[in-house]
């Protein structure tokens, strides 16, 4: 079977469910450095990046926006001095898809320089 960052994401339609609470364990355990959190009743993934300085977490989240236009899959990033948070959910169906977790693989193979 594929790792998730070797997986490309798949367009999602507003009538799929979220993943449920039973398939979340597996799917985590792949990125298990991301936080599952939940804001507005919406379940999320996030992952705070660390840097040295500005100019490297602005590469960085220029990177994952690179990244997030080829997968047509779009997080929330906050850019701060030394530091990127990364939030990753699906808009479309109010919760975390299998596409979420794939995007939180490929962002950690970005943070690693993969």
């Amino acid at each position: 079977m594929a790792t998730l960052h070797q997986l490309k994401c798949t367009a999602c339609r507003g009538d799929e469910p979220p993943v449920g609470d039973d398939e979340i364990p597996a799917l985590h355990a792949e990125v298990p450095e991301w936080q599952l959190v939940e804001r507005d009743g919406i379940k999320r993934l996030e992952r705070v990046f660390r840097f040295k300085n500005f100019a490297q977490a602005l590469d960085f989240t220029q990177r994952v926006g690179q990244l997030a236009e080829a997968e047509d899959h779009h997080p929330t990033i906050v850019t701060e001095w030394g530091r990127v948070t990364v939030t990753w959910w699906t808009h479309k169906i109010k919760g975390l898809h299998q596409n979420d977790f794939i995007m939180a693989a490929k962002t950690d193979r970005l943070y690693a320089g993969a």
